[in-house]
């Protein structure tokens, strides 16, 4: 398992290349949650408008040279393959990725966009495949969307922002796919402030990290359905489960309709364009599932905002 050491040293790795994003306070949200502040950190205002170019430059910035020239190939339904298209074109590193066929079009095109070459295959279950398919047929280096030690330090480094920005808070909530933003948030947070209680988010139809501690170990789903796209990984990975067993307090469930209703509230009183990822973190927080107190200080994670116009006017 990584350690606060191996998150501060990804720090200094990916500091230059990344925005140091905003936390923002929220009266509203505050008062309907019944605590004595609510402050959301922006990821939504992050380069490729998520979180996960943390990981992803993390990641890249410890190939070698041979690795550089063979190319990466990953797999994912839009935020990290668009992370790691724009960190690949950065350090001018060929960048192939692979996406389920019902990946969001905006997320298609942005992947595109940054210089990748998309491809778009199956289930989510079925992208994963072909990817390994691919790194091991063409000697590329597969790098994993979340189960890897240099997403999981890349992806921690929010926590160093956190608590160089704000007081150290009583509750943090933050959303699960997969399960690497919430290891390496909690590593982080738990060695900065024990105290701390870190809360993760799933919604109901892709909770599999839900039951991987239910069941004491990384479960698989056998199918994920949720408006929450970037949510929707089919497993959980066996070192975030690993950390969130030994870190994470409690994980919640959100529904879709509470997903979108976040994202409204967020929008209209917030002013911030959430995905349904980004938002499933306010969800819980809104609809009573996290456990606080009235004198509660809580961060939310807005972990991204990239979501497709078409299903924002929809979620409206």
């Amino acid at each position: 398992m990584i350690t606060l050491s191996d998150i501060r040293s990804a720090y200094g790795r990916i500091a230059p290349a990344i925005h140091r994003t905003p936390v923002f306070s929220s009266a509203t949200l505050a008062a309907r949650a019944g605590v004595s502040s609510v402050e959301l950190k922006c990821e939504s205002l992050q380069k490729t408008g998520s979180f996960k170019v943390r990981g992803a430059l993390n990641a890249l910035s410890q190939l070698d040279a041979a690795a550089r020239a063979r190319g990466v190939v990953t797999v994912s339904a839009g935020n990290h393959a668009a992370a790691l298209a724009w960190a690949s074109r950065a350090a001018g590193v060929a960048c192939t990725v692979v996406m389920p066929a019902t990946a969001s079009p905006t997320k298609v095109a942005a992947s595109a966009g940054y210089g990748a070459t998309v491809i778009q295959h199956g289930t989510s279950m079925d992208a994963f495949a072909r990817a390994r398919e691919l790194a091991e047929r063409d000697g590329m280096t597969f790098v994993h969307p979340f189960d890897a030690d240099a997403i999981i330090a890349g992806t921690g480094t929010v926590s160093l922002e956190i608590f160089e920005q704000t007081a150290a808070p009583d509750v943090v909530v933050i959303p699960i796919g997969g399960g690497g933003l919430i290891a390496g948030m909690a590593i982080g947070i738990k060695e900065l402030s024990p105290s701390t209680k870190v809360i993760g988010v799933e919604p109901t139809g892709a909770a599999a990290m839900r039951a991987s501690l239910d069941a004491g170990h990384a479960m698989r789903l056998a199918s994920v359905q949720s408006l929450a796209d970037g949510l929707a990984a089919p497993m959980a990975g066996e070192r975030n489960y690993a950390a969130v067993a030994r870190y994470v307090d409690d994980v919640v469930l959100v529904s879709d309709d509470e997903i979108a209703e976040a994202m409204s509230v967020l929008l209209s009183r917030c002013k911030l364009l959430a995905e349904g990822a980004g938002a499933a973190a306010t969800a819980a927080l809104l609809c009573g599932r996290v456990p606080v107190r009235a004198t509660d200080r809580v961060v939310v994670m807005l972990s991204g905002g990239n979501v497709d116009v078409e299903r924002l006017k929809a979620v409206l």
